[in-house]
């Protein structure tokens, strides 16, 4: 008799991997467009970009979205290739320190430019 907690486990995570590319494909661009369209000069025009809270809101998703994408590409990874216990949980800890790290301080930095 098989498990029912063993089957299908990795269904969700595919998912969230397949939508979060699909959630980068299509803002990135548009993204890049808007800030090559700007061509801020100087710090104040930079500053100029950012104050849409609309377009804070949108970075902040994308870089939200970025994470929750790589933290699900380093997860199989490291499931695949690192087969030590330890070894492993130390890395899932080293990556999810370094990505809710990085999420926090883009959301700080987006918030300090109004």
């Amino acid at each position: 008799m098989k498990s029912a907690t063993g089957s299908h486990t990795g269904t969700g995570t595919w998912l969230v991997q397949r939508a979060t590319a699909v959630v980068l494909a299509l803002t990135l661009p548009g993204l890049v467009v808007y800030f090559l369209a700007a061509k801020p000069r100087d710090l104040a025009a930079w500053q100029a970009l950012f104050t849409p809270l609309s377009l804070r809101v949108l970075i902040l998703l994308c870089g939200v979205t970025l994470a929750l994408h790589a933290w699900v590409g380093m997860r199989d990874i490291f499931m695949d290739y690192v087969h030590p216990t330890g070894v492993r949980l130390a890395l899932y800890l080293a990556v999810i320190v370094t990505l809710t790290g990085s999420v926090a301080w883009l959301a700080a930095t987006l918030w300090s430019v109004v």
